[in-house]
């Protein structure tokens, strides 16, 4: 069984959803934040940055969450979660997924950390982030998901993220990425994983 240490309102409820969708149980152990919204010091113990998500599975001990949504679905031969990957969908699929946390990431926190501090993000920050949802929307369909009707690894990797933006009102120009959010908010996994590990973002 994996060993998921999940931070609230953190990336590691999109491993909790995985899971979920695999049908495979897991052992939860949970953390709360601090005064600060801080990770705690436990989370120290478990990893030498203090990370979170962090998943153990014997001897190994993963914290990337991109690699660990990567490994679970090899761990357990699982071939929905992915597009074929004889077709172009799959590498677009991969880029997706990698982007999420590098460059989507950035821009996202460089307006929701400002608003986490008590003041407003700058005038940059706000268009380099509509410049990045008008992208991720170029990827998405008139309607549903990115690849089809069920979540594949990129849509649940977009989640907490855009869970953040929505809590703080940066979705109210993009509603293409609004629906999606909407979306996904629908999936089972999604409402397994956070009645399970509480939502992914705190009321604002």
């Amino acid at each position: 069984m994996i060993k998921v240490h999940c931070l609230a309102y953190s990336w590691a409820i999109r491993l909790v959803w995985l899971l979920e969708d695999l049908g495979q149980p897991d052992d939860l152990i949970p953390y709360d934040r601090t005064d600060q919204f801080r990770a705690p010091d436990a989370l120290q113990d478990v990893h030498p940055l203090g990370k979170s998500p962090v998943i153990e599975d014997g001897d190994l001990k993963l914290a990337e969450s991109a690699t660990c949504l990567r490994y679970i679905i090899d761990k357990f031969g699982d071939k929905t979660h992915r597009p074929n990957p004889q077709t172009t969908d799959y590498i677009r699929h991969e880029e997706l997924l990698d982007y999420v946390e590098s460059t989507f990431a950035a821009a996202c926190m460089n307006v929701l950390m400002p608003v986490v501090q008590g003041y407003d993000p700058s005038d940059g920050a706000r268009q380099s982030l509509h410049m990045h949802l008008d992208y991720v929307a170029s990827h998405l369909p008139d309607s549903g998901l990115l690849f089809g009707a069920t979540a594949r690894l990129a849509d649940i990797q977009f989640s907490y993220l855009l869970a953040n933006l929505d809590a703080t009102g940066f979705l109210g120009d993009a509603p293409r990425i609004k629906t999606y959010w909407e979306d996904l908010q629908k999936q089972p996994g999604y409402l397994a994983a956070t009645k399970a590990a509480g939502p992914m973002a705190p009321k604002q």
